[in-house]
């Protein structure tokens, strides 16, 4: 069985190694499964109090409001640096998305700037309580429903957006009902919660057709693990546990449990299901992703990932835990949107 890594990780369509190498530094990975809307804004107590919640396991105040751009209006989150872990990983891991929110400019998702015809270094005229000069260099995936654009805190409290006007939760293991409750608890009647969790079902998830020779980056070598080793099983749900066990190979451990390589893999499991990829000759190697990942596929595809209702249960077997399992369909779901 893997080991118990929190999230962590970069992008997969960087090139992937033939063994154990440097990886790019870790990150965590938060999945935001709610957002409670707090118009002004939630107290440090209210925070705290549900941060205490069984089976909220993060939470993130961020200021927040409707603003206006030449007459039309955007739903912006002021956020902090410690947003980063919250954003998709395609996004979370753009350096230029962070140095332009450092640098004060406003970070557009693709459809508000479509709706609205942002031109990339354009300056903008942002009207919220007072009207400030913005501009917008960069584009890429916010990740949260309803969410037009993101701009740093101190543009936002310049633009009059309460502090701690959205409260982003993570909690994969708890009740989604019971913890909708609770938190309407705490915040009063004036707040509302929304449910950020993507419907994921097996059968919209991307299959990708095997390619010709052995694979230079980790987006081929998902896809092609896939569909070499387990046809029918989406590449996005070994992306996703690669990202959530190793940060694609960013932390081979070994893990507290002693996990190893890429997939972290326990040795005795590893024993069990150990393969070597693309036609690669000699004992399997833990920490060669082009070992490590097909033998991962090959294992999920044995436990009936490609059966009907049996990818959650797959997904559990791999890693014996109910918010694991939340959390690779989720990212599994983003690398779907974010990879067509």
């Amino acid at each position: 069985m893997p080991g118990s890594n929190v999230p962590r990780g970069s992008a997969p369509g960087s090139s992937v190694p033939a063994g154990p190498q440097p990886g790019s530094p870790p990150r965590d990975l938060i999945v935001p499964d709610l957002a409670a809307v707090v118009p002004a804004g939630a107290t440090s107590a209210q925070i705290t109090a549900i941060s205490q919640l069984q089976g909220v396991r993060s939470v993130l105040a961020v200021a927040g409001g409707r603003v206006s751009i030449g007459g039309r209006t955007l739903s912006v989150l002021g956020v902090p640096s410690g947003f980063r872990a919250w954003a998709p990983p395609v996004t979370a891991a753009a350096t230029g998305v962070w140095a332009a929110l450092d640098d004060a400019n406003m970070v557009a998702s693709p459809a508000a700037a479509a709706r609205l015809g942002m031109r990339l270094g354009s300056t903008y005229r942002v009207q919220g309580t007072a009207t400030v000069p913005v501009p917008v260099t960069v584009i890429a995936p916010l990740g949260i429903t309803g969410i037009d654009a993101i701009i740093n805190t101190q543009v936002a409290a310049r633009l009059g957006l309460p502090a701690a006007a959205v409260v982003l939760v993570n909690a994969p293991g708890a009740d989604g009902t019971t913890l909708t409750r609770e938190i309407r608890t705490i915040l009063g009647t004036g707040a509302s919660v929304i449910s950020l969790i993507p419907t994921v079902h097996q059968g919209t998830l991307p299959i990708a057709a095997a390619t010709a020779g052995r694979p230079s980056t980790w987006l081929g070598l998902y896809q092609d693990s896939a569909a070499d080793y387990c046809p029918g099983l989406s590449w996005t749900v070994l992306a996703a546990i690669g990202e959530i066990e190793s940060g694609d190979g960013a932390n081979d451990g070994p893990s507290t449990a002693g996990a190893l390589g890429p997939m972290q893999f326990m040795p005795a499991t590893w024993t069990g299901w150990a393969i070597d990829g693309f036609g690669e000759a000699g004992t399997p190697d833990i920490m060669n992703p082009l070992d490590a990942v097909p033998s991962a596929a090959r294992m999920l595809c044995a436990d009936g990932a490609t059966s009907s209702g049996g990818l959650s249960a797959a997904i559990y077997d791999y890693n014996h835990a109910s918010w694991y399992v939340s959390e690779v369909l989720d990212l599994a779901a983003e690398y779907a949107r974010e990879y067509p």
